[in-house]
């Protein structure tokens, strides 16, 4: 906090004094980190102001350890609703408070690729200061639609089910939505992760937002990046459980001015919100301090703009402005499943699409939990490269069926030999979706593993042994076939040559594999 105090005294102390405004206030009422001043009669939203902690005895001001500055919310008919970013002890009533004539903003820049920041850009990790290149407002509007392009490059997560049912391209917003503990941080870790296999020159530089999250499990989620190589190309902004509700509410917005650095330089970026419901909650406390009428669930009437104008900043900007992209994954935790309670509904109308992860299917050992059924991109297979567009067409009606046939599997002896045929396809298929936490696959990988289920390759393995098959095929494609899967990550599809060797090599697999075919025809 006092290097960001010293950054941001430095940039006031470059404009001309005609340039800044000489508006004070005082002081009436201070109270859990809002104060109400009166006066300052030119503020702005979100316009920084500075309390002035000593006066102009010289023993007072070396007895003066920082200068503490506010953002003003609310501009009222006399005063002016300000909150408190330092230490609100500092602040009293009676206090004089200076006019900066800046909108709050916060350092971003290369300087940042491997840290671990707070919402106002201040290094958390211990690894020393971050050299300042570029300070970017923490709000601001998003671009017009002249301005953007339609989302056509994917933007891979290495997730088999959502790379070929629900795919997200690069400038989408896509909601992971779901109960407690049913991997929603996993999902979007797994998507950093496997940036990891991308080319170093169009890899996105990832941006996670913890807002509200145990210090604990931001630490490990660090160590992970570091110990995976991660780190490199990833910035951790970090609003803790202990964290003031102002800074839990900047947060997403400082991860939004950071990738939007990134994205006008021409490059990709991908911000990660973890997660929106504690910042709504965060965001309603500061507002019923601030005396705004409550609305829904005690939720300020403008929550939903809160929300809109922080997701519609994500992108894909046209060529003329570079072509850049902001990617954006809000993650939204829901009570008991209920998708149709006030922040989950908010949100998923302001979304390209949502990935929506179910306790049932967590507790039945699926991983990911995910639900192809109310799962859905709003962008679709314009978002997939055409290698994932071949091999997946089948498969979300294929599961949609075993679904509706699932519930009769407890009577598969009175069962015709057609369904119990498509429930064992089904299970297999199933089986081929389920992924280890922390293993994310290249799309050339998941393109043959899914060719061979959708192209009945599995039909003589059983749905428990689908696994062991999988990594068998790799390993035998790595050693026999070196070719195939660079071929495929190069073309970007299954051509029809690349298509003629995929199949000698599954047939020559399971001619050598023999003891993987443990169901009879």
């Amino acid at each position: 906090m006092q290097h960001f105090i010293e950054q941001f005294k430095k940039e006031i102390e470059h404009f001309e004094p005609s340039a800044r405004s000489t508006n004070t206030g005082v002081v009436t009422k201070v109270g859990d980190g809002v104060a109400e001043i009166d006066g300052l009669a030119g503020a702005v939203m979100s316009e920084m102001v500075r309390f002035v902690t000593a006066g102009n005895n010289p023993l007072e001001k070396a007895l003066t350890v920082q200068d503490v500055f506010g953002v003003i919310l609310n501009l009222e008919e006399d005063t002016v609703r300000v909150i408190i970013l330092g230490d609100a002890a500092l602040v009293a009533e009676g206090m004089t408070v200076e006019s900066t004539g800046q909108v709050l903003s916060i350092p971003v820049g290369e300087e940042m690729l491997g840290r671990v920041v707070s919402p106002l850009g201040e290094p958390l990790d211990g690894l020393g200061p971050i050299k300042e290149v570029k300070r970017n407002p923490i709000e601001r509007e998003a671009y017009g639609v002249m301005d953007r392009q339609s989302v056509n490059i994917p933007l891979h997560t290495g997730t088999k089910a959502i790379d070929s049912m629900i795919p997200i391209g690069r400038g989408q917003r896509e909601l992971i939505i779901g109960d407690r503990y049913t991997g929603k941080t996993t999902v979007a870790i797994d998507t950093i992760l496997n940036q990891k296999s991308e080319p170093k020159e169009s890899r996105p530089i990832c941006i996670y937002v913890a807002v509200g999250q145990k210090e604990s499990k931001t630490a490990r989620l660090v160590a992970l990046l570091k110990e995976r190589g991660a780190l490199e190309y990833s910035i951790i902004v970090d609003a803790g459980a202990s964290s003031p509700a102002a800074l839990q509410y900047l947060a997403p917005f400082a991860g939004a001015a950071i990738g939007e650095y990134f994205m006008d330089q021409g490059k990709d970026a991908l911000v990660i919100y973890d997660d929106l419901s504690k910042h709504a909650v965060a965001y309603r406390q500061l507002s019923l301090l601030l005396r705004r009428p409550p609305g829904r669930e005690a939720y300020p009437g403008d929550i939903f703009y809160l929300h809109s104008r922080l997701l519609e900043r994500a992108a894909k900007l046209s060529k003329e402005k570079g072509g850049g992209s902001l990617t954006a994954l809000p993650i939204i935790e829901t009570q008991e499943g209920d998708v149709s309670a006030y922040i989950p509904t908010n949100v998923i109308s302001i979304t390209d699409g949502q990935i929506f992860l179910e306790t049932d299917l967590f507790n039945k050992g699926m991983r990911p939990a995910i639900n192809a059924g109310i799962s859905v991109s709003r962008v679709g297979s314009s978002a997939q490269t055409k290698a994932m567009k071949k091999v997946s067409g089948k498969i979300r009606l294929e599961l949609a069926q075993f679904r509706e046939l699932e519930a009769f599997m407890q009577f598969s002896q009175d069962l015709d030999a057609d369904t119990k045929k498509r429930i064992d396809a089904g299970q297999r298929l199933t089986a081929v979706l389920r992924q280890k936490n922390g293993a994310p696959m290249p799309f050339e990988v998941q393109a043959v593993v899914i060719y061979s289920a959708v192209q009945g390759y599995l039909a003589r393995v059983a749905a428990d042994r689908v696994p062991e098959f999988e990594e068998k095929l790799l390993a035998f494609l790595d050693a026999s076939a070196k070719e195939l899967l660079p071929g495929i990550r190069a073309a970007k599809e299954i051509t029809a040559p690349l298509e003629e060797q995929l199949k000698a090599a599954l047939n020559q697999f399971l001619d050598t594999h023999p003891d993987l075919a443990t169901v009879t025809a």
